[in-house]
Parts: structure tokens; C-alpha cells; sequence
């Protein structure tokens, strides 16, 4: 199938970048100003990791930006190989696509075709994500600079959006129910992990067997539990893991991406009074 590279798309890219620079104050480079046409083919792959009874994620070094727990690769085979690696050291691992990177402005991170398939909201979020990290990163602390991202990514996207197509807008409408629908799954998630926290610390002087198995059935449960949340598409996670079960990294990522978002989301809003720019110069002055 041959995607058409939506011109309109890439301009609205531009009107993203400019809002997030002139209204949140995020830093504005040459990011996003050339594009990138993958040929409908994934160009990057990320891998993480955690201990299999401990939910204690993988790190790997690099300069500049520290301790990172998780790797990217744009040679799918040289990913797979070092996850079967993890794998062979006992690690479970998470391998997969991902749609977009930041470099911090020390390159021209391009426009992936791909992103161009996106709702408008879901682009909106994703490019002022990425801002964001362009704009503040802080060394060997993965989780926070991830959560940061993220909840100035969705604030960021539902102003941007408010702003643009107006409150009563359909794209403000399609945006706001996937949120809540990832909030309501993130949170699962979330409560997922800190139940197996609670069962990996009774597995002292247990036999490996005892262990899988133990491990096995409560993420079967906390799979099932997903039929009990009410999404607004009720389709949208049902058939997430009827191929792959979820494992410890798997559940790490949302401790990474999810876990602190609500706790800076109040701290923007009441110390901050909403100010995106202020906030973020706290957060580097931390």
C-alpha cells in the first residue's frame, strides 16, 4: 500500500512547533523541519529490560546522557540479538517499535512519515513531547525526564488543541476520550506493578518452578482484569495481549512514562498557577 505524504500535515507540524515555542515556552530548534519517508517500513527499535523476579529495570551507560533504561536501535537485527542476550541472562525484555526520537537539539531529529498518520491530538502530544525533552533533560534520571515529557506533552496538546479547533471541536473530543482511556489503562498498569512488587517479596527461598508459576497466574489475572475497566472504546485494549503476555519490563515502562505524571500535573497547576515555561525552570534549577 503506498501512503501519500499528507503535505497539510507537515504544515500543521509547523503551527504545533510554533504554539508549544511562543505559548508553553518549550525551546524551538530546526527539529522538525525536514522529513523523513520511511516507505511505510519501521526505522526504530527500542529495547528494555527488568530482573524477572524484581522490578528493577536494566541500565545502560552512554555519554552525556548517563544511566538510561532503555536502548534504541535502527538495525531491527542488532536490537534482537542483544534481547536475546538479556534474555539468556535471565532479563525479561520488551523489544518493539516506536514511532518517534529526540536527540536534545544536538541533531535535526526529522518529521517520520509515520507520524503523519496520526490524529491531530495524538501529533500535537507527540512533537510537544518531544520538545519538551529538547527543551529539559536532566542526566541518569530516565523516569522523571520521561513523566516530564509526557505531562507536558498531553497539558501542551489539549491547549494546543482548545486553542486551534476550539473547546467544542471534534479533535479536542477524539483527544480527550483516548486520553481517558489511556489514563484508565496506564492506571491498571500501574497497579499491576506494584502487585507483583508486593509477590516478588515473598518469593524468598522459593523454588524457580514456585516462582513462574506464581508470576504466571497473576499476570494472567491482571490481564483479565482489563474486561473490568470502563474504557470509552471498549475495543481499544481488548485484544493487546493475545499474542504476547505482558512481563516485569513491560510493566516498567508505565513507571517510566505514567507514574509521577498526576504528581506534576497538581504541582504545575497550584505552585505554577499553569505556567509551563515556569514550571520547567524549576525543574532545571532542581
Amino acid at each position: 500500500m503506498i501512503f501519500l505524504i499528507p503535505q497539510s500535515k507537515i504544515r500543521f507540524i509547523d503551527v504545533i512547533a510554533k504554539y508549544a515555542s511562543d505559548s508553553l515556552g518549550l525551546k524551538r530548534s530546526e527539529n522538525y523541519t525536514t522529513l523523513y519517508d520511511q516507505k511505510n517500513k519501521p526505522i526504530l527499535w527500542v529495547i528494555t529490560a527488568s530482573e524477572r523476579y524484581k522490578l528493577n529495570a536494566y541500565q545502560w551507560k552512554f555519554p552525556v546522557l548517563g544511566s538510561v533504561s532503555y536502548k534504541g536501535f535502527f538495525d531491527y537485527k542488532k536490537g534482537a540479538y542483544e534481547d536475546s542476550l538479556l534474555k539468556l541472562e535471565g532479563y525479561d525484555t520488551d523489544y518493539g517499535e516506536v514511532s518517534a526520537w529526540s536527540t536534545l537539539g544536538w541533531f535535526k531529529d526529522p518529521i517520520l512519515s509515520s507520524m503523519l498518520k496520526r490524529s491531530d491530538g495524538q501529533l500535537a502530544e507527540l512533537i510537544i513531547h518531544e520538545m519538551t525533552h529538547a527543551t529539559v533533560y536532566l542526566k541518569s534520571n530516565v523516569d522523571l525526564n520521561e513523566n516530564l515529557a509526557s505531562m507536558i506533552g498531553e497539558e501542551g496538546a489539549i491547549r494546543f488543541l482548545n486553542s486551534h479547533f476550539g473547546k467544542e471541536s471534534e479533535q479536542v473530543r477524539d483527544y480527550v476520550y483516548r486520553k481517558e482511556d489511556y489514563d484508565l489503562f496506564a492506571k491498571q498498569m500501574l497497579l499491576a506493578h506494584d502487585k507483583l512488587d508486593s509477590l516478588y517479596k515473598t518469593f524468598e527461598g522459593l523454588a524457580e518452578e514456585k516462582k513462574a508459576s506464581l508470576k504466571s497466574e497473576m499476570i494472567a489475572e491482571i490481564v483479565l482484569s482489563l474486561d473490568t475497566v470502563s474504557f470509552h472504546n471498549k475495543n481499544r485494549y481488548s485484544t493487546l495481549f493475545e499474542e504476547r503476555k505482558p512481563n516485569n519490563a513491560y510493566f516498567m515502562n508505565f513507571v517510566r512514562y505514567d507514574s509521577q505524571k498526576e504528581e506534576m500535573r497538581i504541582e504545575l497547576n497550584k505552585k505554577f498557577s499553569g505556567n509551563i515555561h515556569q514550571y520547567l525552570e524549576s525543574v532545571k534549577n532542581k
